[in-house]
C-alpha cells in the first residue's frame, strides 16, 4: 500500500459554526464515519452552549483553564485534563476571564451521521 499523505479537513482556525457560541474557534484534524478529532481555541468569556449529542466525547485541556458541566454538574478544566461527555447528556465547555485550548474527539462509531 502507497504512502498517503492527506490535508486535514479545516486546517486554520475558524469560528466554530454552532449557534449558541461564541468566542470560540475551531480546527477540525480528522473526521470521518467513525470519528471526529478537533481543536478548540476559546477566548476570555467564550463558551459553546449547553446541549446534549448523540455520540460519547471526551475533550482534553492542552493549554489553559475553564470550565465544563456534564449532566448539570460543574468542573473546572485545565491544561493536562480530560472529561468524558457520555452520549445524550447536555454538556458545556466555557471560559471566564481566562483563555483555552481543548482537543475534542467525537466517538462515531455507533452513531448514525
Amino acid at each position: 500500500m502507497p504512502l498517503e499523505v492527506c490535508s486535514v479537513p479545516r486546517p486554520d482556525w475558524a469560528p466554530l459554526p454552532r449557534e449558541g457560541c461564541r468566542g470560540v474557534e475551531v480546527k477540525v484534524l480528522l473526521e470521518d464515519d467513525h470519528l471526529l478529532v478537533a481543536m478548540l481555541r476559546f477566548g476570555p468569556h467564550g463558551t459553546i452552549d449547553e446541549h446534549p449529542s448523540h455520540v460519547d466525547g471526551d475533550v482534553v485541556c492542552l493549554d489553559g483553564r475553564g470550565m465544563t458541566s456534564v449532566g448539570g454538574e460543574h468542573a473546572p478544566i485545565r491544561a493536562g485534563e480530560r472529561v468524558h461527555w457520555p452520549a445524550d447528556v447536555p454538556h458545556r465547555l466555557w471560559t471566564e476571564d481566562s483563555e483555552m485550548v481543548t482537543l475534542m474527539i467525537e466517538h462515531r462509531r455507533d452513531a448514525e451521521r
